[in-house]
């Protein structure tokens, strides 16, 4: 089981700056990937960032690619999310996930949630 701890959301601003963290513990040697996802009212869940854990390889979502970073602390099993120029559209619960290698995300985060306000 690889458990997931999540932080760093709350209320800012439009073009204001947040920084999400992932905490993840247990058995993560499995992990191919982390990603954050987003689930906004109303709307499915769609993937926002992904990392790679072995190669640091990134993706990011058409609406996010030169606002938001993903970033990932070996040492620590952690991944962060820096949002900056943050939009109302962004106003969403944020999940971490971990993808193993058969490419299934099998564990989750509680979410968090972020608010944009215009």
């Amino acid at each position: 089981q690889v458990q997931l701890v999540e932080s760093g959301g709350g209320l800012v601003q439009a073009g204001g700056s947040l920084r999400l963290s992932c905490a993840a513990s247990g058995r993560t040697s499995r992990t191919y990937a982390m990603a954050w996802f987003r689930q906004a009212p109303g709307k499915e869940r769609g993937l926002v960032a992904s990392i790679t854990w072995s190669t640091g390889s990134t993706y990011y979502a058409y609406g996010v690619r030169g606002r938001f970073t993903i970033s990932r602390d070996d040492a620590k099993n952690t991944v962060h999310l820096q949002m900056n120029s943050l939009k109302p559209e962004d106003t969403a619960v944020y999940y971490c996930a971990v993808q193993e290698p058969s490419g299934l995300y099998n564990y989750w985060g509680q979410g968090t949630q972020v608010t944009v306000s215009s």
